[in-house]
């Protein structure tokens, strides 16, 4: 597993580790957006599923464009039950 503190590492260590299963990012965070994150970790490693988090309501999220139909959410705060049940969807 793999952890980053900010956007720029994640995209660092990515390039780093080119082979990721899965990727879970805040979708408000300082120097990008969740949504561009994943579009640039996507372009380093292709492939990775994907799980976006945020204390703010899926809905307000979604009607900023940051989220869009299909894409895997759980919202802030979940507890370790509700995140490993999420993991298990997304990864099939």
């Amino acid at each position: 597993m793999l952890t980053a503190a900010s956007p720029g590492e994640a995209i660092r260590l990515a390039g780093e580790n080119p082979k990721i299963d899965l990727f879970v990012t805040d979708v408000v965070m300082p120097e990008m957006n969740g949504k561009e994150l994943a579009k640039r970790l996507l372009a380093i490693c292709p492939g990775p599923r994907h799980l976006f988090m945020s204390g703010y309501t899926a809905d307000l999220i979604a009607r900023q464009g940051v989220l869009e139909e299909g894409v895997y959410f759980i919202q802030k705060p979940f507890s370790m039950k509700e995140l490993a049940r999420k993991v298990r969807e997304l990864l099939g």
